[in-house]
């Protein structure tokens, strides 16, 4: 039941939302919708526990065997709850920015949390790909309409990685279901599949390459930094904030467990990637002069991190992942609310025109350096957390012959991060008054409540993170036991 609402009251109050012409009767459609599903949400977390609220199964197209399933456990929870939290927290902060036919707009965001809240409930592979689908259109739209002057090419230039991601992930689904016991698109028939070692490798970076563009992973980034620059912040918000989960979900739910042997012997070679992209990224970050694209290089960065975490097949890791996929999430939504403020106030983006503004907004200096510094996992914030159990899980992987040389290149990128960070933060608040600040004022009330509501959930987790670990504990155990504890590669790991 709590699968199906979480899907339906997106999808159906998005589709009402086309027809709600005033502008600010769209915005307050938009976001009750977006509270009633978060309260959903925490209610399957916190009052109806029983596991017969957690799955749902309708038949669908009997013929191919596949069927509308649904279901919740440790790792959708998770990402259903930060698309739950983030939707609210961005139609709080841009309240006060106008949209030309903001029904659409309003419609088109409420029908992308729906495909992505679809994603991550699926149990049936053709039903997976429907709402990845789903959730890729309406964001396709909002950046082609309401995006920056080169939104079109930029537009252009992620439809084509996304949609040849898309066919990718298509033809490696198709190839499974016709090895799967029956016929079935049923996510336990995928992991039954009878394949041969061969079929798993290739089949490994047909679906690799599809979820490592959505991340995105090196090489596969360069549609990212470009795409959150032209697109409008509430889009690139939901966009760095949440979508780019689907891909880290698809190698935790669709990869591993699918393709256990090809995931464990090409373990090395995409943590490699993971690990080139996260120093690339991190020195890019630090020679930018834009918020925006030093924000999406920083993303590129720690959605590395946890690439390579994931291939270390080790469960304090695997958890330490499900744990900062909602904690990342909730900071770069909060670093986009500053980011978007300062370019509305001040006409730019450029840090060598800012400076100074602690002294004309000193809410959101407070704010944003809480947020900022959460985002290179300060102790006691939440990111602390996750990060820890991830090096954590990278230094005792027993699946990696270079556990060592990834644990210290991916300090080495904490370092940097640490480096564009504190330089992002110096270069925004303190220093002499700049043109572009002097006529600064504060944030609005609406924008202290969306950042407000972040920082306690980063000291909170930071604090108190036992709940999400005991959410995580069981799914974590599963996935990484499903593949180490495989008798063809139990006895390689016990040589």
């Amino acid at each position: 039941m709590i699968p199906v609402l979480l899907i339906l009251i997106p999808l159906l109050t998005g589709l009402v939302a086309f027809f709600v012409k005033n502008e600010k009767s769209v915005k307050g459609w938009a976001l009750a919708s977006s509270v009633i599903t978060l309260a959903v949400s925490l209610i399957g977390l916190t009052v109806l526990k029983d596991p017969e609220y957690f799955a749902q199964r309708y038949e669908w197209m009997g013929s191919l065997n596949s069927s509308f399933s649904v279901k919740l456990d440790g790792l959708s929870q998770i990402l259903c709850l930060l698309n739950a939290v983030a939707f609210p927290l961005i139609f709080i902060a841009t309240w006060k920015t106008v949209y030309a036919k903001a029904n659409n707009f309003f419609a088109l965001m409420l029908l992308m949390q729906a495909g992505m809240m679809g994603v991550f409930v699926a149990a049936d592979a053709l039903l997976f790909y429907f709402f990845w689908e789903l959730a890729l259109i309406p964001a396709y739209f909002l950046c082609s309409q309401w995006g920056g002057p080169r939104r079109i090419q930029v537009t252009f230039k992620f439809f084509i990685y996304t949609f040849v991601g898309s066919l990718l992930m298509l033809v490696g689904l198709l190839y499974i279901y016709f090895h799967t016991p029956g016929r079935s698109f049923d996510i336990t028939a995928f992991y039954n599949a009878a394949l041969t070692s061969k079929e798993q490798d290739w089949l490994f970076w047909l679906l690799f390459i599809a979820f490592a563009i959505k991340m995105p992973i090196f090489p596969f980034h360069t549609w990212q930094p470009d795409t959150y620059e032209q697109s409008p912040t509430a889009v690139t918000m939901a966009l760095s904030g949440v979508m780019v989960k689907m891909g880290v979900f698809g190698l935790l739910r669709w990869l591993l467990p699918v393709l256990p042997l090809a995931s464990w012997r090409w373990g090395d070679t995409t943590s490699t990637l993971a690990v080139v992209g996260m120093i690339y990224a991190s020195l890019i970050a630090i020679q930018q002069d834009d918020i925006k694209r030093l924000v999406a290089y920083s993303s590129i960065a720690h959605i590395g991190l946890m690439c390579v975490t994931i291939f270390s097949l080790n469960n304090i890791g695997m958890q330490g992942v499900m744990i900062q996929l909602f904690n990342h999430g909730i900071n770069i939504i909060g670093l986009w609310i500053g980011a978007e403020w300062i370019e509305r106030q001040m006409g730019t983006r450029k840090l060598s025109e800012l400076g100074g503004l602690a002294q004309k907004a000193p809410a959101l200096a407070i704010f944003f350096v809480v947020i900022a510094l959460a985002n290179i996992a300060l102790p006691l914030t939440n990111a602390f957390v996750g990060e820890f159990l991830m090096f954590t899980g990278i230094f005792s992987s027993i699946a990696t012959h270079y556990s060592l040389w990834f644990t210290v290149l991916a300090g080495v990128c904490i370092i940097l991060a640490a480096v564009y960070t504190l330089n992002l933060i110096r270069k925004i608040f303190y220093g002499n008054v700049s043109a572009a600040v002097s006529a600064a004022g504060d944030i609005r009330l609406s924008e202290k409540l969306a950042l407000g509501v972040i920082v306690i959930l980063i000291v909170w987790i930071g604090i108190y993170s036992q709940p999400f670990l005991r959410i995580t504990e069981d799914i974590s155990a599963d996935i990484t036991n499903g593949i180490i504890n495989r008798p063809e590669i139990a006895r390689y790991l016990t040589r």
